[in-house]
Formats: C-alpha cells, sequence, structure tokens
C-alpha cells in the first residue's frame, strides 16, 4: 500500500512537473509598444505590423477621436486638450484604452499600441496591468524634426475606414477620394505646423523619460525611421522577431 501510494505521489509530482514546463514554454501575448515623436510613422507602421504578426493595432488617437464622434463623457473630456495639442491626462487615457482592450478581448491576443504611454504614469499603469503574462518590446522611431513635419502636414485620413495617405508621399488615385473604399478623406484639425510644434514641445518634456524608463527594463529598440516604409518595416519586424 505504501508503495501504491509513494508511486501516487511521484506520479503527481512529475504531471505538475510537466505542467509548469509546458506552461513555461508556451508563447506568452505579444504587446508591442510604438514610441517616436510626432510624424515617425507609427500609425503605418502600426498597421503593416498588425497585419504581419496577426495582432490588432490600438491607436489612442483613434480611441480619442470614436468617443469624442460619439460624445461620451471621455471624449468630451478629452477633446479640449487635443485641440490644443497638449497630452490627454493620465486618468482619461488609461480609462479609455483598458475599456477598450477588455471590451475586444485583446487580453489574449496580445496587440499593437500606438499612442500608449506617452508618460510613466501610463508605463507604470501599463506594466502593473501585463505583470509577467506578456512578452513585451517598446520600439522607438526617431526622424529628422523639419521631415517630420513635412510629413504630418501632408497626411491625408479617409472619413470611413480611416486609411491612411500623403499629398505627395502616397498620394490617392482620385484626388481626395479613398482608394479602398471611396469615401472622402480629410486633414486631421490638429495636422498644422504651429500644433505640430507644440507637440514636440509636450514630447519632448512628458514622453521622452519613458526612453531611460524602457532601455532601464531591457525591452527598448530604436528604429531609424528616416528611410523608406518598407525599409521601416523590415527593420521593426527583425527586432520583434528577436525579442520573440
Amino acid at each position: 500500500m505504501k508503495n501504491i501510494l509513494l508511486l501516487f505521489g511521484l506520479a503527481v509530482v512529475l504531471l505538475i512537473g510537466l505542467t509548469t514546463y509546458r506552461n513555461s514554454k508556451k508563447e506568452k501575448p505579444l504587446v508591442v509598444i510604438m514610441m517616436g515623436t510626432p510624424g515617425t510613422g507609427k500609425g503605418t507602421h502600426s498597421s503593416e505590423l498588425s497585419k504581419a504578426l496577426k495582432i490588432p493595432h490600438i491607436s489612442t488617437g483613434d480611441l480619442f477621436r470614436e468617443n469624442i464622434k460619439n460624445e461620451t463623457e471621455l471624449g468630451r473630456a478629452a477633446k479640449g486638450f487635443m485641440d490644443e495639442g497638449q497630452l490627454v491626462p493620465d486618468k482619461i487615457v488609461v480609462e479609455m484604452l483598458f475599456n477598450h482592450i477588455h471590451d475586444k478581448g485583446y487580453d489574449l491576443t496580445g496587440y499593437i499600441l500606438d499612442g500608449f504611454p506617452r508618460t510613466l504614469i501610463q508605463a507604470q499603469s501599463l506594466d502593473q496591468r501585463l505583470g509577467r503574462d506578456y512578452n513585451k518590446i517598446a520600439l522607438n522611431l526617431n526622424i529628422d524634426e523639419e521631415k517630420s513635419i513635412s510629413r504630418i502636414t501632408g497626411r491625408l485620413i479617409c472619413q470611413s475606414c480611416q486609411t491612411p495617405f500623403h499629398k505627395t508621399n502616397l498620394p490617392p488615385k482620385i484626388d481626395g477620394k479613398c482608394d479602398i473604399c471611396e469615401s472622402d478623406l480629410y486633414q486631421r484639425d490638429d495636422d498644422t505646423k504651429e500644433v505640430i510644434k507644440s507637440r514636440f514641445e509636450v514630447y519632448n518634456n512628458d514622453t521622452k523619460p519613458l526612453i531611460d524608463y524602457y532601455q532601464k527594463s531591457n525591452v527598448l529598440k530604436d528604429i531609424d525611421s528616416n528611410g523608406s516604409k518598407e525599409i521601416v518595416l523590415e527593420n521593426l519586424l527583425k527586432n520583434i522577431n528577436q525579442k520573440r
């Protein structure tokens, strides 16, 4: 009887050990954090990465605009700050983002964050949420300021499907119309040189400390965003695959 109990106990221990080993080898959901000054192409590259990695792209800017369009309480609160090129307060951003992730079930799939985090408080809130259950990488896109301004002031967005275009770098086939759904294109109110300059100042004051934060966590990768879309995307995927 004692031998049977001993064998049973050993079997249980082996089963627990095997389960733990398998779980440790299971690939964790990937969370990609896109960083960089305005105009580095975070939105464009996030969309391409979403297709390549098969995980959703979450743009906090799109979330803000959706809430503003629907005149939600969070949307009305965020609008005043966005119109002036200022960062939306952390509490509003965190609540809006995490509610969206939970509602869509993205906790299980992983996701690409475009426009979040922008402050240390937001980064710490994200880390508390993720814990050790996710594979995380922060990609810091770098670009010359004048080139950034040129990119932003020329960009256009589809009113329906949100596909991005550019007046010179990626013009639509028909002027003012989306190539995909043929809806009208528009330019965002905050895509002016004056607002962009303000956003650069805000970035330098509030967001650059995140670079040190993620460097200390050994999850930051610097990416040159001055090249073509294809070259930048190839470099992004290379760094992500190395991390995984």
